[in-house]
């Protein structure tokens, strides 16, 4: 499949800080692809970038082909973008801010189109179009946005933490939102702090840490990098039977049940064993994108914390 985005060695500099350090990012037609990292490793800096907001210092980002510095106006027409903290026109209400974010795309061209498309989406969402910019709540100002990426189709979204501020019913909302817009065909490329809301929607994942891609695939593929939790009644279960199970680690017996963590991609020799042993009340529960993410980090998240601080000094500097 063709690439829509295409990221190789991309480095940005604040002064002395280095906010992208050779980062790599490759996202094909039609897929959703999940972009995650802990705060300061580089996402925010990297979108900026593929919106042509912010000029890389080295390396090479593309967008439909297209360098998005020089090809920004041309670029901009075929993608939407939704940042995590959206700033509204005090004066404007909800209503007209969302006809001007179209606009500036040309997706009022088709107005019936774009009128009963606006309509649905201030509905499911429960948006009030009539109140000024500035008597919005963050979680509004967040819909104003979403509603006008949504309401003009486009080949590409681009997403920030496009949730920020949502509850978990409009959270629900957006999900559908999204799985309509991948099944139209369009790619997404969404950077999220909700876990699971990666987890649910993504195709791909790529994590990031300290400016550089060090890990991308489907979420199947990178589960290898954690381990799957197994519990089950310990009634009738002889010690020596659990300390011969293949693979188990941090193996534990609590008020009658037994639990212990496996590695992913040497499950089938464990459920083996213990089909050969009075198991009762199994289960077994596959990794979540946030232990994956927890595990791979490590201590390395409250480093990255620091850095971070670090480099907003810099850049404040």
């Amino acid at each position: 499949m063709d690439s829509v985005i295409d990221v190789a060695g991309l480095e940005k500099r604040f002064g002395r800080v280095r906010a992208l350090d050779g980062l790599d990012l490759t996202v094909t037609a039609g897929a959703v692809h999940g972009f995650l990292g802990p705060n300061g490793a580089g996402k925010s800096t990297t979108i900026r970038v593929l919106l042509g907001l912010a000029r890389a210092d080295g390396g090479r980002a593309t967008v439909f082909g297209g360098d998005p510095w020089r090809d920004a106006v041309g670029l901009h027409r075929r993608l939407a973008y939704v940042p995590g903290d959206v700033s509204l026109w005090p004066n404007l209400s909800g209503g007209e801010a969302i006809d001007l974010l179209a606009r500036l795309r040309g997706g009022t061209a088709d107005r019936s189109g774009y009128a009963a498309r606006k309509t649905r989406l201030m509905e499911v969402f429960q948006f009030d179009p009539t109140k000024k910019g500035r008597a919005y709540s963050k979680g509004n100002r967040q819909k104003v946005a979403l509603i006008a990426a949504f309401a003009t189709p486009a080949d590409l979204y681009i997403l920030d933490e496009p949730t920020s501020g949502l509850d978990p019913l409009m959270e629900a909302v957006f999900d559908a939102e999204i799985e309509r817009v991948a099944g139209e065909g369009a790619t997404v490329l969404l950077s999220s702090h909700i876990l699971s809301e990666v987890e649910q929607l993504c195709d791909r994942v790529s994590i990031i840490r300290a400016g550089r891609t060090v890990e991308t695939g489907t979420l199947d593929e990178l589960r290898h990098l954690t381990r799957t939790e197994v519990a089950f009644s310990a009634d009738g279960v002889a010690a020596d039977a659990l300390s011969q199970l293949p693979g188990a680690h941090e193996l534990q017996v609590q008020n009658g049940r037994v639990r212990f963590t496996a590695d992913s991609d040497a499950l089938p020799p464990l459920l083996a064993a213990l089909s050969r042993i009075p198991v009762r009340g199994l289960t077994v529960a596959p990794p979540s994108l946030e232990e994956l993410f927890l595990r791979h980090y490590g201590d390395d998240l409250s480093a990255d914390a620091t850095a971070s601080e670090t480099e907003r000094v810099e850049v404040a500097r």
